[in-house]
């Protein structure tokens, strides 16, 4: 009669042990967490025209705060200083996601970014 049920010396397919896959991917899965927290805690920042505005957000994009410099609020013209601090925004966000994307494309893994 011939033993049914799992494979001899480990589960193993295509020549690669299943156990060990699964510790890898586990180790893969703690090492991009890791670099996830690492990202979140940093701050990034951007300035426009000359140091006019200046952001700072952090690694989780949230703003943490703005700076405008005074001899660039004009109550005549709002909508330039509306458009420094959109650019200047969507710069220091631009920075995390070139940061997140050499932190987590290390792993290389298809459909994650």
């Amino acid at each position: 009669m011939s033993k049914r049920g799992g494979f001899p010396g480990g589960a193993s397919f295509g020549g690669m042990n299943i156990n060990k896959l699964m510790k890898e991917a586990k180790k893969m899965q703690a090492d991009m967490e890791k670099s996830q927290e690492e990202l979140q805690e940093k701050e990034f920042e951007a300035t426009v025209s000359g140091g006019a505005v200046s952001v700072k957000v952090t690694g989780g994009k949230a703003l943490k705060e703005i700076k405008i410099q005074k001899d660039v609020v004009d109550p005549d013209d709002v909508e330039m200083l509306e458009d420094l601090i959109l650019t200047c925004v969507n710069e220091a966000l631009r920075k995390v996601d070139v940061a997140q994307s050499e932190s987590l494309g290390k792993y290389n893994i298809p459909g994650l970014m």
